[in-house]
C-alpha cells in the first residue's frame, strides 16, 4: 500500500469540501469537534507538532504526522501545509484503515 493511496483520499477530502487546513482552521475544527482526523506535515516544527499532538490528545482526536509540508498542500491543491483536519467522519475511517494497512503510527 502507497502513500499514495492516502494522498489520494485526502485529495478527495478536498475536492468535497471535507478539510479544514492550516493551523488556525485544523485549531478550529478540533476544538468546535469537528475533526475526526488531523494530519500534521512530518517537516513541521517541533512547536507545531507538539501543540497539536496535546491538542489531540486533549480532544481524543487522532493524529497522524505524514509526508511533509509540499506534499500534503500538493495533494489538497495548495500551497504547502503544515496541518489540516479531515471533518468527515466517514473520510476520516478510509483514511485511517489505508494507515493501518501501511502501519502508519496513528496515535
Amino acid at each position: 500500500m502507497s502513500q499514495d493511496r492516502v494522498l489520494s483520499f485526502l485529495s478527495l477530502a478536498a475536492k468535497a469540501g471535507k478539510l479544514a487546513s492550516g493551523e488556525f482552521s485544523t485549531e478550529k475544527a478540533v476544538k468546535e469537534g469537528r475533526a475526526h482526523l488531523v494530519f500534521v506535515a512530518g517537516d513541521a516544527s517541533e512547536n507545531t507538532k507538539k501543540k497539536f499532538r496535546n491538542m489531540c490528545e486533549f480532544y481524543e482526536v487522532p493524529i497522524c504526522f505524514y509526508a511533509d509540508k509540499d506534499t500534503l498542500g500538493h495533494a489538497m491543491g495548495k500551497e504547502f501545509r503544515a496541518s489540516l483536519a479531515v471533518v468527515d467522519e466517514s473520510f476520516a475511517k478510509g483514511i485511517i484503515e489505508k494507515l493501518n494497512r501501511m502501519n502508519e503510527t496513528i496515535a
